[in-house]
């Protein structure tokens, strides 16, 4: 059972030396076990906060972030195309090291969502001594097979939405280069239409869900903008994570973190394959595989909030 609603009991803004800002927020127990949330996308931002519910308030210090460009942070991608050249995993990373430092927390645990599960683990190989266990929910690594797939591989599935996706690419373009490129187009109405063809994409491939709805995947014509924007960007570029730093050729060096993995079976978007395979290369990592569930779902929902309750129970047994 997922927590009760809760409003954050403080927010604030951290600039960053490149001009970027960042929105935060806190809420539960001042006094708790910190725990930060990384939504998905990129760029999903932190939305109506419903992220809040898959901890107990009365036991963490619960930490979101708008990542950069996205959400209440500004600027946003898609109004300053130049800022996607400050736009890489080694700039994530180090804007969660700059908010955790500004809240003075020496360690948290790490709650991902999608994307949201790439950027913890990316940040836990990077600084494993701030983390105390991952909760990643809809598992990804952000590796080029991954991104193949959820860009063509997909096509025997939805050939009619494929086709539509591929119509402004050039025949011999990788369709996420293409579309990175779209959308970088000094023409407005080129990268307007990329972003509505990149979020009717979106909306098709996670459709296989029990729970899915037919519809755009973003209300807002600009969010499906920035939205665009922020994913193709990271994914024309391996999510920043190329070759040997990409995360699953250095999961065994999570060995030592306490990891929970939960993803749906009927995830077609993002295969149970890549959870598997890191749940193989991550020493003492635990999968949940959930049969009616696809990319999320109440029931994954559930087991990933029971895992973050059950961390906290252990810690206080200490």
């Amino acid at each position: 059972m997922v927590h009760p609603p809760l409003e954050p009991f403080t927010t604030g803004f951290l600039s960053r030396p490149d001009g970027a800002r960042l929105y935060w927020e806190a809420s539960g127990n001042p006094d708790g076990r910190p725990a930060l949330y990384l939504h998905g996308g990129p760029g999903g931002g932190l939305g109506r906060g419903g992220y809040r519910r898959h901890f107990d308030p009365t036991r963490h210090l619960i930490v979101g972030i708008d990542q950069r460009g996205c959400g209440r942070s500004t600027p946003w991608a898609c109004d300053r195309l130049d800022t996607l050249e400050t736009q890489t995993m080694t700039h994530l990373i180090a804007d969660i090291e700059a908010v955790r430092e500004h809240l003075g927390i020496h360690e948290w645990l790490l709650h991902g969502v999608s994307w949201g599960s790439t950027l913890a683990l990316a940040y836990a190989l990077a600084h494993p001594e701030r983390v105390t266990e991952i909760v990643n929910l809809a598992v990804t690594t952000g590796g080029r097979t991954e991104i193949d797939w959820i860009t063509d591989g997909m096509r025997p599935v939805f050939p009619e939405a494929h086709e539509h996706l591929r119509e402004p690419l050039r025949p011999d373009e990788r369709t996420i280069e293409g579309y990175a490129r779209l959308l970088r187009d000094a023409d407005p109405a080129v990268r307007t239409d990329a972003a509505e063809r990149w979020d009717a994409w979106e909306a098709t491939h996670i459709s296989l869900g029990p729970l899915a709805t037919p519809g755009p995947l973003h209300d807002d014509a600009r969010h499906r903008l920035n939205f665009a924007t922020l994913v193709t960007h990271y994914w024309a570029n391996d999510c920043f994570l190329p070759g040997e730093n990409a995360v699953m050729a250095r999961a065994h060096r999570l060995a030592g973190i306490p990891g929970v993995l939960v993803h749906g079976r009927r995830d077609i978007s993002g295969p149970v394959l890549t959870a598997w395979e890191l749940h193989r290369a991550w020493p003492g990592s635990l999968l949940h595989v959930v049969e009616e569930d696809g990319h999320g779902g109440p029931a994954s929902v559930e087991i990933a909030t029971r895992a973050i309750d059950d961390s906290a129970t252990r810690a206080s047994a200490v």
